[in-house]
């Protein structure tokens, strides 16, 4: 058996940034294929849209039944299966003759892309104390550029060959990367003892009796809705008057926004130095401000590259300090907090999506930068509220000295 005594090495460190971010961008693919997949399939391209919704949906399955079983099963063993299974699913779609076998693929591959959300807790807990941060950051990177590229790298595959072609080269790409953590990662197996109904009880449990679970589980509902608002209707932005981009220029912008892993790392380092609560702050202003060069992204490009590049920053500063703070409350139960706080986040993403596309609907890009301003308002309000909680909490005083 392994313990936290187990130091990470850099080359494994990498390993499981990329394994996250591959296996998280399988759930990304097929957004700037929509096009294409409701041709070969005959959809219009609203009914196409429930190849995201099935996505999102298995995704949030995954994330409250699979997750949690990080604190029961051996997460080397865990890890690797997840990973073969979600390659599995991308297979599926690769050979999809109809909706139905792309849907059943989809569905697979996003249930078990949950994976990552369970490499980010191994990799707290391997991580000496004073270099916890760092880790978590440099992992968070990993998921954040898988986000962001995904659709650069679907558009590109696909020009190459067809849409199959995307996930042909994702599924052999993610078996080789299972083979690569199968050979590197550790044996590790701390078990909480409890049976599967409990340990998943436990999750909503550890809301009741933690309350900065709690407060930072609201905080990243909040980044990742503002996330989600932006990128929700940039692309109708960027397609329409005055700009008329095709949808491989509106792909690239994904790799403005991804000079936010950036951020994940400064805000790691910040978090091993006990600064929780200053890059809280800064995250939450920057959020905030981050809107108004993108409230004016009709009239100048610079102005919405410049919000982007912000409001990813500051999306991953506070999601990353986030994380780093729940990671030290019970470390017993990571996979369990974590399978709370992604559980949060994501519900907050998906609200984001519908305010987004609801706004731009009734009011245009003016509506989209109102709500994306009122939702970091919001986030701002609720931590000068409850900004106190924790600071007595003996995990976090360690942390700041």
């Amino acid at each position: 058996m392994s313990t936290s005594a187990h130091r990470l090495s850099p080359a494994l460190v990498w390993l499981m940034s990329f394994s996250t971010g591959l296996v998280v961008a399988s759930n990304y693919y097929a957004q700037p294929l929509l096009h294409t997949l409701a041709a070969t399939f005959d959809l219009t391209p609203a009914s196409a849209g429930i190849i995201i919704t099935v996505a999102q949906l298995s995704y949030a399955v995954g994330l409250l039944l699979l997750v949690p079983l990080g604190d029961l099963l051996e997460r080397r063993a865990m890890i690797v299966g997840m990973t073969i299974l979600c390659a599995g699913g991308l297979l599926v779609s690769a050979n999809s003759a109809n909706l139905s076998l792309l849907l059943i693929g989809t569905s697979l591959a996003a249930l078990f892309s949950v994976v990552s959300q369970v490499l980010v807790p191994l990799g707290a807990t391997l991580a000496a104390p004073e270099q916890r941060g760092k880790v978590v950051g440099t992992l968070m990177s990993g998921l954040l550029l898988g986000i962001l590229l995904a659709r650069t790298v679907a558009g590109a595959l696909s020009s190459l060959g067809d849409w199959r072609t995307v996930y042909w080269v994702a599924a052999g790409v993610m078996l080789v990367t299972a083979a690569a953590l199968w050979r590197m990662l550790p044996h590790h197996h701390e078990t909480a003892g409890l049976p599967y109904h409990k340990l998943l009880a436990s999750v909503f449990t550890l809301f009741v009796h933690e309350p900065v679970l709690r407060v930072r589980a609201l905080l990243g509902a909040f980044s990742f809705a503002i996330f989600s608002v932006l990128w929700t209707s940039m692309a109708f932005l960027l397609a329409s008057e005055p700009y008329h981009y095709s949808d491989a220029t509106i792909g690239l912008f994904g790799l403005v926004g991804a000079a936010g892993a950036l951020a994940a790392n400064a805000a790691g380092r910040l978090a091993d130095r006990g600064k929780m609560h200053h890059t809280t702050w800064a995250g939450l202003i920057l959020l905030l401000l981050s809107w108004i060069p993108i409230a004016f992204a009709r009239e100048s490009i610079v102005a919405l590259l410049i919000g982007i590049l912000v409001l990813d920053l500051a999306v991953q500063g506070v999601h990353v300090t986030n994380q780093n703070v729940i990671y030290r409350l019970r470390p017993d139960a990571r996979n369990r907090v974590t399978a709370g706080y992604m559980t949060s986040y994501f519900i907050g993403g998906s609200l984001g999506s519908l305010l987004s596309a609801a706004a731009y609907s009734h009011m245009g890009w003016n509506g989209v930068s109102l709500v994306g301003a009122l939702l970091s308002l919001g986030g701002l309000v609720s931590w000068m509220v409850w900004r106190h909680v924790g600071k007595g909490h003996p995990a976090l005083q360690a942390a700041a000295h």
